[in-house]
Formats: structure tokens, C-alpha cells, sequence
């Protein structure tokens, strides 16, 4: 593992106290050494070095400058206010440089303990999708048919009679999607998908492109899993969630006025609870 701290280095320990593995310590001449096996590779050491003096994984810290350390918390919020599920897309690929720019973002999203070994399947050509969109729809409705699972198609009968008239009730006419997948084994599988999908559906909003969480296309994937080696998802590896995107064919001149949620401020002292309740809670989460 390439690990160098150069003649910059001015002993501050910054780096050695934000690291979570206790993997750095200071060597007699109170410069930082590494210790490989409690690295996660985090590259927290790299980022909060005041100098720029410390190099891991042959990375050069001049290359992670960033434009600015503050950013307008209101403009922050006002996107968050103004995300909107988009529904109603145009029939065309995203331009070029839009489509890369999210697909490189996705480099820095989080994982829990810094796993970052999703997966991320894009269907980035309209073409593509649309041949995607007519074998799922393909599936479904034979699915629909099946008399033998006739008591369950009543549930879905609203589906299959949009789908008669021609509606693309799964994909809503989006013609891109991403689908994130993660391995089995990583410390955080089943969140580390929705968490990276969050980062991609606001700076896509930023970029002027429509998302939509796509819970149907999700659940096609659970129900015919050959497809998922359409989406060319690796051996050892489980869907996590599905997204729609592309450019938006609607726009929403203002944000929603919400119901208020719960929230509270928990209070200071812990109460034993009865093994009724404990049992409760064992069951609910």
C-alpha cells in the first residue's frame, strides 16, 4: 500500500485522530506511519490534512482540491424542497455530459465502513431501455394471465388494464434507469443502495434531470430474476433498489406543503422496559 507523508508535514496529528481504524500513529521523529491492516481506505487521512503533506494509495492531495468549504445552506434546502417523483419524461437520451457527470458523482457516495463495492447497472440508451421496458411489460402481463394465479391477479388488475391500453405503469415512459446492487456480505447491503440513490436523485435535480424511485421495477427484478443478468449484476451480489431518470417533460413551479412528521427530542433518562415491551420491539423491528 503506497503511503508517504513529504517535508510539509507539520505534526498536527490531524490525520491520526480522524482515523476510525487507530491505523496511523506518529513515529519517533513525530512524523505519521501506517499500519495496513486497521486501514478501510477511507482516505479520511488524504482529506483532512491542513498541507496537503500526507499521500495514501499513491494519490496525489493536490488532485482534492475542492472549489469551495462552505455552500448556501438555503440553496441546499430549496432543492431538497423541490425534488419531485417525475412521472412524465421526453422520449430522448440524456445529453452526454449530463450522464456522465452522475455517473461520476457516484464515486464518492457513502458506504457503511467504507465497503464501496456497489454495483451500478445503467440502462443509459433510450433504445436499450425501451427493448428492457417491453420484455418486463412482457412478463408481467403473461404473469397476469396465468390462471393459476388468478386469486392473485385481482390485486393487479388496474395494472394489467393500463398495460391493455398501451400505459407504461412500471417505467413511466423514463428512457434511462439505474439499478444499484450490493454484495451479499457488505456490513451495510441493504442500506448502502438507497443511501447512494439519495445522492443520485438530488444531483441529478441540480442537473435538471428527472428521478422517480421505482418500487414496480424493484419488485420485477425480485419476481424474474432473470433479468437481473440482463442488468449484468455480478455473482454474489443482491438488487437493492431501481431509479428512473432522464429529462423531465413537467415542471413544478414550487415546492409541496407537507404534513408535519414526528419528531421529538428524546429526554434524558433510560427506563427499563417490561419483557412485554422488549418482546414488542423484538417483533416490530
Amino acid at each position: 500500500m503506497e503511503f508517504s507523508v513529504n517535508e510539509n508535514c507539520i505534526h498536527c496529528g490531524k490525520c491520526i485522530k480522524d482515523c476510525m481504524g487507530k491505523a496511523l500513529k506518529f513515529n519517533e521523529n513525530k512524523i505519521p506511519v501506517l499500519d495496513e491492516t486497521k486501514c478501510i481506505k477511507c482516505q479520511h487521512c488524504l482529506a483532512v490534512c491542513p498541507v496537503g503533506a500526507l499521500s495514501i494509495f499513491g494519490k496525489n492531495p493536490q488532485d482534492s482540491e475542492i472549489s469551495r468549504e462552505n455552500f448556501d445552506a438555503d440553496e441546499i434546502l430549496n432543492l431538497i424542497k423541490t425534488r419531485r417523483s417525475i412521472r412524465h419524461y421526453k422520449r430522448e437520451n440524456l445529453d452526454t455530459e449530463r450522464m456522465e457527470k452522475l455517473k461520476d458523482m457516484l464515486n464518492w457516495v457513502p458506504t457503511g465502513v467504507n465497503n464501496h463495492r456497489l454495483h451500478f447497472s445503467f440502462i443509459d440508451d433510450v433504445e436499450v431501455m425501451n427493448e428492457f421496458r417491453n420484455y418486463t411489460n412482457g412478463k408481467l402481463l403473461k404473469l397476469l394471465n396465468n390462471p393459476v394465479l388468478k386469486h392473485l391477479a385481482g390485486k393487479f388488475e388496474r395494472y394489467k388494464n393500463a398495460f391493455l391500453r398501451g400505459e407504461d405503469i412500471i417505467f413511466r415512459g423514463a428512457p434511462h434507469m439505474v439499478v444499484v446492487s450490493s454484495p451479499i456480505d457488505a456490513p451495510c447491503a441493504d442500506i448502502d443502495p438507497v443511501i447512494a440513490l439519495s445522492y443520485f436523485e438530488l444531483y441529478a435535480k441540480s442537473l435538471d434531470v428527472g428521478t422517480c424511485w421505482c418500487g414496480i421495477a424493484y419488485a420485477m427484478l425480485k419476481i424474474f430474476p432473470e433479468l437481473c443478468d440482463h442488468l449484468q449484476i455480478p455473482e454474489g451480489y443482491k438488487v437493492g433498489y431501481a431509479m428512473l431518470f432522464g429529462p423531465s417533460d413537467i415542471k413544478y413551479p414550487r415546492a409541496t406543503q407537507p404534513e408535519k412528521c414526528q419528531i421529538i427530542s428524546v429526554k434524558k433518562g433510560i427506563k427499563n422496559s417490561s419483557f412485554l415491551e422488549k418482546a414488542k420491539r423484538y417483533f416490530w423491528n
